[in-house]
C-alpha cells in the first residue's frame, strides 16, 4: 500500500465512496459525464484499488478527474452503495494538496474556479455575482446581457432586488456578520490554506512556461491561458 493511497483513506469522502465495488460498470453506464467525455468512474475505482501510488499519481496528474460533475448518479444505481463521485471529490482534493493538479489541462482550470467562485464567495457571499458576469469572459450572454450587466441597479430595482441594498432581496448586500462567519468557516475547515495552494503551484507552472502571474485578478497572461485553452481532446469522437 502507497503513501498516497494512505492519504485517500484519510478522507472521509474516499471511505464513505468506496466500500465493496464489484467492478461492474453500473457508474459508468449512468454517468452523464460518461457519455460525452473520455471518462470512465468504474476504471478509476479499478485503479484505486490496486492501491498502487503510480497509477495513484497518474490519476492526480490527468484530466479524467476533473470530468465528474458530483451529480451522484453513480450513488443512486451501485449495487453494492458505492459512491465513485465522492472517490473523485477526494481525488481532487488530493491532487490540489500534492500540486499535481498544474500537469493537466482541466486541473489548471482549478486556478480559474478559485477566483472565478472562491473569491467572489469571499468578496460577495455569492458563488455567482452578477457584476463579475461581463461578455469578455462570457461571450455566450451576448449583447442584452451586457445591457443588463450596464444597468444591474435599475433591473434590479425593476424586478423586485435589492442590488447591494441592505435587507433582503435579490444580490442584497451580506452583512458584516454573515461575511465574518463565511470567512471563519473557510479558515477552520482549510478553505483558505487550499487557495493558497492553488495560487502557489499555479504560479509554478506559469514560472515554468514563462507566462505572467501577478497572483491576483482575470486579466493576467496565465489566468487567461488557463482559462481559455481547450486542446479538443476531452470529449468522445
Amino acid at each position: 500500500m502507497g503513501e498516497l493511497y494512505e492519504k485517500l483513506q484519510g478522507d472521509v469522502r474516499f471511505r464513505e465512496g468506496l466500500k465493496a465495488c464489484i467492478n461492474c460498470g453500473t457508474c459508468t453506464a449512468i454517468c452523464p459525464a460518461a457519455e460525452f467525455y473520455n471518462y470512465e468512474p468504474r476504471a478509476i475505482i479499478d485503479i484505486i484499488q490496486l492501491k498502487d501510488d503510480n497509477r495513484i499519481i497518474e490519476l492526480l496528474k490527468g484530466d479524467e478527474i476533473w470530468y465528474c460533475a458530483e451529480c451522484m448518479s453513480c450513488k443512486t444505481r451501485c449495487p453494492r452503495g458505492n459512491a465513485p463521485g465522492l472517490v473523485i471529490i477526494a481525488l481532487r482534493s488530493l491532487s490540489q494538496e500534492t500540486g499535481y493538479f498544474i500537469e493537466s489541462e482541466k486541473g489548471r482550470q482549478q486556478l480559474a474556479l478559485k477566483r472565478m467562485i472562491g473569491e467572489t464567495i469571499l468578496e460577495k457571499g455569492y458563488c455567482v455575482h452578477a457584476s463579475h458576469i461581463d461578455l469578455e469572459r462570457f461571450p455566450e450572454q451576448g449583447p442584452v446581457w451586457q445591457w443588463v450587466h450596464d444597468n444591474l441597479p435599475e433591473v434590479m430595482e425593476r424586478v423586485g432586488g435589492n442590488y447591494e441594498g441592505n435587507g433582503p432581496g435579490i444580490l442584497r448586500k451580506m452583512s458584516y456578520e454573515a461575511m465574518e462567519e463565511l470567512h471563519r468557516i473557510f479558515e477552520v475547515t482549510g478553505g483558505m490554506e487550499r487557495f493558497k495552494k492553488i495560487e502557489r503551484y499555479s504560479r509554478v507552472k506559469a514560472r515554468e512556461e514563462g507566462v505572467e502571474f501577478t497572483g491576483k485578478g482575470v486579466d493576467e497572461g496565465y489566468y487567461k491561458k488557463v482559462y481559455t485553452e481547450n486542446n479538443q481532446k476531452h470529449t468522445k469522437e
